[in-house]
Protein backbone atom coordinates (compact mmCIF):
# COMPACT_ATOMS: atom_id res chain seq x y z
CA UNK A 1 0.00 0.00 0.00
CA UNK A 2 2.93 2.47 1.04
CA UNK A 3 5.04 1.56 -2.20
CA UNK A 4 1.72 2.01 -4.25
CA UNK A 5 1.33 5.30 -2.84
CA UNK A 6 5.07 6.26 -2.85
CA UNK A 7 4.77 5.38 -6.70
CA UNK A 8 1.74 7.56 -7.29
CA UNK A 9 3.68 10.40 -5.78
CA UNK A 10 6.71 9.86 -8.14
CA UNK A 11 4.60 9.59 -11.24
CA UNK A 12 2.95 13.01 -10.42
CA UNK A 13 6.24 14.74 -9.81
CA UNK A 14 7.41 13.46 -12.85
CA UNK A 15 5.07 13.61 -15.25
CA UNK A 16 5.83 16.58 -17.98
CA UNK A 17 3.39 19.67 -17.64
CA UNK A 18 1.32 20.10 -21.03
CA UNK A 19 3.46 23.16 -21.80
CA UNK A 20 6.84 21.65 -21.30
CA UNK A 21 5.08 18.62 -23.77
CA UNK A 22 4.68 21.27 -26.53
CA UNK A 23 7.69 23.16 -25.54
CA UNK A 24 9.82 20.01 -26.12
CA UNK A 25 7.91 19.38 -29.76
CA UNK A 26 8.70 22.84 -30.97
CA UNK A 27 12.36 22.57 -29.96
CA UNK A 28 12.23 19.30 -31.91
CA UNK A 29 10.68 20.96 -34.98
CA UNK A 30 13.47 23.51 -35.07
CA UNK A 31 15.84 20.86 -34.51
CA UNK A 32 14.20 18.76 -37.63
CA UNK A 33 13.88 21.65 -39.82
CA UNK A 34 17.43 22.91 -39.52
CA UNK A 35 16.70 26.09 -37.95
CA UNK A 36 19.68 28.42 -36.83
CA UNK A 37 19.36 31.60 -35.12
CA UNK A 38 17.70 34.46 -37.37
CA UNK A 39 14.97 32.12 -38.88
CA UNK A 40 12.02 32.41 -38.62
CA UNK A 41 9.43 29.72 -37.51
CA UNK A 42 6.34 29.15 -39.71
CA UNK A 43 3.35 31.19 -39.06
CA UNK A 44 1.50 30.40 -36.20
CA UNK A 45 -1.88 29.03 -38.09
CA UNK A 46 0.77 26.49 -40.10
CA UNK A 47 2.63 25.34 -36.61
CA UNK A 48 -0.06 24.98 -34.94
CA UNK A 49 -1.63 22.12 -37.70
CA UNK A 50 2.01 20.74 -37.66
CA UNK A 51 1.98 20.52 -34.12
CA UNK A 52 -1.72 18.97 -33.99
CA UNK A 53 -2.57 22.09 -31.11
CA UNK A 54 -4.51 24.49 -31.05
CA UNK A 55 -3.44 28.41 -32.27
CA UNK A 56 -3.95 29.67 -28.71
CA UNK A 57 -2.21 26.79 -26.70
CA UNK A 58 0.73 27.25 -29.33
CA UNK A 59 0.68 31.04 -28.84
CA UNK A 60 0.87 30.32 -24.97
CA UNK A 61 4.45 27.56 -25.87
CA UNK A 62 5.64 30.48 -27.71
CA UNK A 63 5.30 33.07 -24.78
CA UNK A 64 7.24 30.72 -22.69
CA UNK A 65 10.12 30.33 -25.45
CA UNK A 66 10.24 33.85 -25.55
CA UNK A 67 10.17 34.58 -21.75
CA UNK A 68 13.66 32.56 -22.12
CA UNK A 69 15.10 34.47 -24.65
CA UNK A 70 14.94 31.35 -27.27
CA UNK A 71 12.85 33.09 -29.48
CA UNK A 72 12.18 36.67 -30.16
CA UNK A 73 7.91 37.28 -31.80
CA UNK A 74 8.49 40.28 -33.73
CA UNK A 75 5.23 42.10 -34.40
CA UNK A 76 4.56 41.75 -38.58
CA UNK A 77 7.16 39.04 -38.81
CA UNK A 78 6.56 36.10 -36.21
CA UNK A 79 8.56 34.08 -34.20
CA UNK A 80 12.12 34.25 -34.68
CA UNK A 81 14.59 31.83 -33.52
CA UNK A 82 17.45 33.87 -31.08
CA UNK A 83 19.73 30.60 -30.08
CA UNK A 84 19.08 26.53 -30.39
CA UNK A 85 19.48 25.51 -26.84
CA UNK A 86 19.31 21.82 -25.71
CA UNK A 87 15.58 20.58 -24.08
CA UNK A 88 16.74 19.54 -20.96
CA UNK A 89 18.16 23.32 -20.78
CA UNK A 90 14.68 24.77 -21.66
CA UNK A 91 12.63 22.67 -19.45
CA UNK A 92 15.06 23.37 -16.95
CA UNK A 93 14.83 27.09 -17.60
CA UNK A 94 10.64 27.22 -17.27
CA UNK A 95 10.37 25.55 -13.92
CA UNK A 96 12.47 28.15 -12.27
CA UNK A 97 10.95 30.82 -14.00
CA UNK A 98 7.48 29.42 -12.72
CA UNK A 99 9.19 29.05 -9.29
CA UNK A 100 10.04 32.47 -9.47
CA UNK A 101 6.83 34.65 -10.65
CA UNK A 102 5.42 35.15 -7.05
CA UNK A 103 8.10 36.62 -5.60
CA UNK A 104 8.50 38.79 -8.44
CA UNK A 105 5.08 39.64 -8.40
CA UNK A 106 5.77 40.60 -4.53
CA UNK A 107 8.51 42.38 -4.90
CA UNK A 108 6.89 44.52 -7.77
CA UNK A 109 3.95 44.95 -5.27
CA UNK A 110 6.61 46.35 -2.83
CA UNK A 111 8.98 48.51 -4.77
CA UNK A 112 6.53 50.03 -7.49
CA UNK A 113 3.50 51.12 -5.02
CA UNK A 114 5.76 53.10 -3.19
CA UNK A 115 7.43 54.20 -6.65
CA UNK A 116 3.67 55.45 -7.46
CA UNK A 117 2.97 57.41 -4.28
CA UNK A 118 6.21 59.53 -4.22
CA UNK A 119 5.71 59.86 -7.92
CA UNK A 120 2.40 61.66 -6.85
CA UNK A 121 3.72 63.74 -4.39
CA UNK A 122 6.72 65.05 -6.24
CA UNK A 123 6.49 64.71 -9.61
CA UNK A 124 7.73 67.93 -11.85
CA UNK A 125 5.74 68.80 -15.08
CA UNK A 126 8.73 67.32 -17.06
CA UNK A 127 7.91 64.11 -15.23
CA UNK A 128 4.26 64.14 -16.24
CA UNK A 129 5.47 64.84 -20.08
CA UNK A 130 7.65 61.85 -19.76
CA UNK A 131 4.88 59.49 -18.50
CA UNK A 132 2.11 60.97 -20.84
CA UNK A 133 4.66 60.59 -23.55
CA UNK A 134 4.96 57.01 -22.49
CA UNK A 135 1.62 56.04 -22.59
CA UNK A 136 1.28 57.79 -26.26
CA UNK A 137 3.98 54.91 -27.14
CA UNK A 138 2.05 52.13 -26.03
CA UNK A 139 -0.97 53.35 -27.26
CA UNK A 140 0.06 53.89 -30.65
CA UNK A 141 2.20 49.79 -30.76
CA UNK A 142 -1.06 48.29 -29.67
CA UNK A 143 -3.03 50.15 -32.06
CA UNK A 144 -0.97 48.60 -34.38
CA UNK A 145 -1.48 45.39 -33.34
CA UNK A 146 1.71 45.17 -30.68
CA UNK A 147 1.43 44.14 -27.47
CA UNK A 148 3.04 47.35 -26.30
CA UNK A 149 5.95 45.71 -24.33
CA UNK A 150 8.37 48.83 -25.00
CA UNK A 151 5.68 51.01 -24.41
CA UNK A 152 4.80 49.53 -21.07
CA UNK A 153 8.79 49.65 -19.77
CA UNK A 154 8.90 53.57 -20.78
CA UNK A 155 6.00 53.79 -18.62
CA UNK A 156 7.11 52.14 -15.77
CA UNK A 157 10.58 53.90 -15.85
CA UNK A 158 8.89 57.34 -16.29
CA UNK A 159 7.03 56.79 -12.81
CA UNK A 160 10.33 55.64 -11.15
CA UNK A 161 12.03 58.25 -12.70
CA UNK A 162 9.25 60.80 -11.15
CA UNK A 163 9.47 59.08 -7.54
CA UNK A 164 12.97 61.15 -7.37
CA UNK A 165 14.28 58.15 -4.96
CA UNK A 166 17.32 57.34 -6.11
CA UNK A 167 17.75 53.86 -3.75
CA UNK A 168 14.07 52.61 -5.39
CA UNK A 169 14.95 53.17 -8.74
CA UNK A 170 18.58 50.88 -8.08
CA UNK A 171 16.33 48.12 -6.60
CA UNK A 172 14.22 48.77 -9.80
CA UNK A 173 17.03 48.48 -12.08
CA UNK A 174 18.11 45.47 -9.98
CA UNK A 175 15.53 43.19 -10.86
CA UNK A 176 14.73 44.72 -14.20
CA UNK A 177 15.76 41.69 -16.33
CA UNK A 178 12.72 39.45 -14.28
CA UNK A 179 10.41 42.11 -14.67
CA UNK A 180 10.91 41.46 -18.54
CA UNK A 181 10.31 38.02 -17.95
CA UNK A 182 6.58 39.28 -16.24
CA UNK A 183 6.27 41.74 -18.94
CA UNK A 184 6.41 39.50 -21.89
CA UNK A 185 4.78 36.63 -20.02
CA UNK A 186 1.62 39.22 -19.33
CA UNK A 187 1.77 41.05 -22.51
CA UNK A 188 1.51 38.12 -24.21
CA UNK A 189 -1.88 37.36 -22.45
CA UNK A 190 -5.28 38.11 -25.23
CA UNK A 191 -6.57 41.06 -24.59
CA UNK A 192 -3.88 42.06 -22.23
CA UNK A 193 -2.05 44.98 -23.81
CA UNK A 194 -5.60 46.73 -24.18
CA UNK A 195 -6.03 46.02 -20.38
CA UNK A 196 -2.65 46.68 -19.46
CA UNK A 197 -2.78 50.32 -21.10
CA UNK A 198 -6.01 51.32 -19.46
CA UNK A 199 -4.82 50.83 -16.03
CA UNK A 200 -1.08 52.87 -16.56
CA UNK A 201 -3.56 55.62 -17.57
CA UNK A 202 -5.43 55.18 -13.99
CA UNK A 203 -1.85 55.44 -12.48
CA UNK A 204 -1.11 58.60 -14.94
CA UNK A 205 -4.35 60.28 -13.76
CA UNK A 206 -3.65 59.84 -9.78
CA UNK A 207 -0.21 61.02 -10.45
CA UNK A 208 -1.27 63.92 -12.10
CA UNK A 209 -3.63 64.54 -9.92
CA UNK A 210 -0.61 63.81 -7.01
CA UNK A 211 -2.85 62.08 -5.39
CA UNK A 212 -0.52 59.51 -3.35
CA UNK A 213 -3.37 56.99 -2.29
CA UNK A 214 -4.99 56.73 -5.38
CA UNK A 215 -1.36 56.00 -7.63
CA UNK A 216 -0.61 53.44 -5.23
CA UNK A 217 -3.84 51.78 -5.29
CA UNK A 218 -4.27 51.76 -8.80
CA UNK A 219 -0.35 50.33 -8.79
CA UNK A 220 -1.16 47.81 -6.70
CA UNK A 221 -4.31 46.81 -8.80
CA UNK A 222 -2.23 46.74 -11.60
CA UNK A 223 0.40 45.06 -10.51
CA UNK A 224 -2.33 41.92 -9.61
CA UNK A 225 -3.63 42.27 -12.93
CA UNK A 226 0.20 41.72 -14.85
CA UNK A 227 0.80 39.15 -13.17
CA UNK A 228 -1.85 36.87 -13.15
CA UNK A 229 -0.80 34.57 -15.96
CA UNK A 230 -1.71 31.53 -17.25
CA UNK A 231 0.92 29.61 -19.08
CA UNK A 232 0.28 26.51 -19.82
CA UNK A 233 -0.45 23.86 -16.53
Amino acid sequence: MAKQAAMNQISRVTRPRLYEQLVEQIMDFIESAQLGPGDTLPAERELAERLGVSRATLAQALVALEVLGVIDVQHGTGAVLVYRPNVPSVIKGLREHRSRLPEIAEARSTLEVKLAELAADRRTDADMKAIEKALDAMAEEVASGARGAHGDELFHQAVTAAAHSAVLAQLMTFIAGMILETRIESLGQPGRPEESLASHRKIANAIRAKDAEGAAAAMLEHIAMVSDVALLK
